[in-house]
């Protein structure tokens, strides 16, 4: 058992479920374990940091998948809340650039139905906590999220990917009105271009930086796919490339940079709300890098399939 404090990933899981071709009397899908918390703290385990899952999975065959899964990339499941509600699935259909749409079939899913009566699941401590996507803009959970993210605020680094669902939540106020709130709360909030696109269009995203740092973050984030990632502090802006390689799709890519920062941080003993706060210019760029290289392996593959530790570079 390892003596470094657990990150707490917190939020849905759910099957992805992928058009897998055509048969002569309908389709071939293929369902993953997916949902991107889950995804994290798939790719934080596969990362070798201790994790837990902060999550609700159904009591159907669905949900027995899911829990394999869990357990088998040896993701803490003390933190795993079961119920009967059905699990949630999510159909995604790919681009030929690979670029992901998705339909949801979730309304009443069991990823839903965290409830803060479930907090004493959770341990005495942790590094950090990381929630993202639509769990925080549904209910109940996302009632439960904002409770766990004013409690624990002040002792883990908070971290927070909107990861936009408009099929979910269609309310783009909805929305900013979610990042405004965590932005008073969270360390480290990553947002792709895809949702500074949505969310803030006609606006500079180093503008709306510079605000969030103000309200309290320290250090925000821009994946953009193709064209790497800017991050700024207070100190300024750091920019970095994304690898070049031949994209299968982009499924998982952005949970899989949100993972590596994570491991990143830790690795380079910044992951507590002072470390961060403290970070340098210099350490944002090797972590910035660390992430869109792990993000552009999980881009050569089908699905969130993200890479493991041994497959990245020996130091950040």
């Amino acid at each position: 058992m390892s003596d470094r404090l657990p990150i707490v990933v917190v939020g849905e899981s759910l099957l992805d479920v992928f058009d897998d071709g055509a048969t002569p009397t309908g389709l071939h899908l293929d369902a993953v374990v997916g949902g991107s918390p889950l995804n994290v703290a798939m790719g934080l385990a596969r990362m070798a940091q201790p994790v837990s899952f902060f999550g609700a999975i159904s009591s159907d065959f669905l949900g027995a998948r899911i829990e394999r899964t869990i357990r088998e990339e040896q993701i803490g499941m003390d933190t795993l809340v079961q119920c009967d509600a059905p699990t949630t699935l999510s159909l995604v259909g790919v681009d030929s650039e690979g670029v992901p749409s998705y339909r949801f079939y979730g309304h009443g899913g069991a990823d839903r139905q965290l409830l803060p009566e479930h907090f004493d699941r959770l341990p005495a401590q942790a590094a950090a906590y990381h929630t993202g996507s639509y769990g925080c803009a549904v209910e109940p959970i996302g009632s439960t999220i904002r409770a766990l993210y004013e409690q624990r605020r002040h002792a883990s680094v908070m971290s927070y990917d909107p990861n936009v669902r408009l099929n979910v939540q269609p309310d783009l106020g909805a929305w900013k009105e979610l990042v405004e709130w965590m932005s008073h709360r969270v360390h480290l909030l990553k947002l792709s271009d895809e949702d500074f696109e949505r969310l803030y269009p006609h606006q500079s995203p180093a503008e709306l930086a510079r605000g969030w740092l103000a309200n309290g973050v320290h250090l925000v984030m821009m994946t953009r796919g193709g064209e790497g990632a800017l991050a700024w502090t207070r100190d300024g802006e750091v920019s970095v490339p994304a690898p070049k390689v031949k994209v299968q799709d982009t499924v998982g890519a952005g949970d899989t940079f949100q993972a590596a920062t994570l491991v990143a941080l830790a690795e380079i003993g910044r992951l507590t709300p002072e470390g961060l706060a403290g970070i340098t210019l210099d350490e944002v760029r090797r972590v910035a890098d660390f992430a869109a290289q792990a993000a552009a392996i999980t881009c050569t593959r089908r699905g969130p399939d993200l890479p493991r530790r041994s497959e990245l570079r020996a130091t950040v």
